[in-house]
């Protein structure tokens, strides 16, 4: 066994110290002006409660807009501005330049009032009258639909139920069949006692979930990443201090949760995977996913540990669409939308299927 260096190690450690003295100052320099996130103009066009359905401002000529409009729905677990995290990554900013009219909802911050807010309340009721909406202000019979992650699994319980409203519906890193366990995630949430959480705090704060996350992803994860940032080159880069902040500020900017959603959410379909067994019930109707018949791309990301390929795959088999589609992208859960592919090549793939989807919907 070698002896060790001391020498080495004391040397190590004053470099390390300088190294963390030069990130500090840099990021004590960086104006807070060059970190912001959510640059895109939008404005608030209806709200319920807490909840706000944003109408973004296009980035095309008027006569290149699609006549379909497109709402997009984020999960209620973290923040939507993830889709406009920077510039030249945003997802956001890709469709806009494609011609797609965009709309997206904000679901906000619960607080304890929210505790018996269910999947019901939320999709049947806060989805369902911002899709009124949009069918009355543009005057369509049906919109195009994208969903992300659990906003996704909203989405697609949300066509199942509302077929008649929905022209094309696209979903991205979307869990549908729970039975896998490719994923920590799907592992965990089986076995998680929520039922317990939820009747000790009602609704859930964002530390518990962010605490959940950091044990389980390393992307969220290892306090490793400080340690490479320190180490990293480009520490006093402006634009890379600027992407690095805008990401842990997503992170840790997640809502709390409305205990009865996360209580259903974790029950019905972790534990007893009800969507693809035709066993889910809203308010009082069964979600039979073979009511599903409108055009549906399934987007998935082949390094996804957090919603394997596993969850979302089968969600083709049990619709009843005869236009069906799956795009796999080699990325990972977050990179979907936050990766250099993003914007260049994920965004411009999926507008134009939604493009080439959008005719079916005749205005009123």
């Amino acid at each position: 066994m070698e002896a060790l260096d001391i020498r080495k190690l004391i040397q190590e450690g004053v470099e390390f110290q300088k190294k963390s003295l030069e990130a500090a100052k840099a990021f004590i320099e960086l104006p807070k002006s060059e970190a912001v996130s959510d640059t895109l103009e939008k404005e608030v066009v209806f709200s319920i409660g807490k909840m706000k359905l944003y109408h973004y401002k296009p980035l095309v000529a008027k006569n290149k807009i699609s006549k379909t409009p497109l709402l997009v729905v984020y999960a209620l677990i973290q923040r939507y501005y993830m889709l406009d995290i920077q510039p030249d990554r945003s997802v956001l900013k890709g469709y806009l330049e494609a011609g797609l009219d965009i709309y997206l909802i904000d679901w906000g911050y619960p607080t304890a009032e929210d505790r018996y807010m269910t999947m019901d309340d939320y999709i049947n009721w806060y989805m369902d009258e911002c899709v009124n909406f949009i069918l009355n202000s543009t005057k369509n019979k049906k919109i195009n639909l994208l969903g992300i992650c659990q906003g996704g699994n909203f989405s697609v319980c949300y066509t199942a139920l509302h077929q008649e409203k929905i022209n094309a519906l696209v979903t991205e890193v979307v869990p549908i069949d729970f039975s896998t366990n490719d994923s920590l995630l799907f592992k965990w949430g089986k076995d998680l006692d929520i039922d317990t959480m939820v009747d000790a705090f009602g609704t859930i704060p964002v530390e518990n979930l962010n605490f959940t996350f950091l044990i389980l992803t390393p992307f969220y994860g290892s306090m490793g990443k400080y340690i490479d940032l320190v180490n990293n080159p480009k520490i006093t880069d402006k634009n890379f201090l600027a992407n690095f902040l805008r990401m842990e500020h997503w992170v840790f900017d997640g809502p709390d949760q409305a205990g009865e959603t996360i209580r259903q959410f974790i029950n019905d379909m972790y534990r007893d995977n009800k969507l693809v067994k035709g066993e889910l019930v809203l308010g009082d109707k069964k979600v039979d996913l073979s009511k599903i018949t409108c055009p549906l791309l399934n987007v998935m990301g082949s390094a996804d540990n957090l919603v394997p390929n596993a969850a979302s795959k089968p969600l083709n088999d049990y619709v009843s669409s005869e236009d069906k589609n799956i795009l796999v992208f080699p990325v990972g859960h977050i990179g979907m939308f936050t990766g250099h592919k993003s914007y260049k090549e994920i965004a411009p793939q999926v507008a134009e299927w939604l493009l080439q989807h959008g005719n079916s919907s005749k205005r009123k």
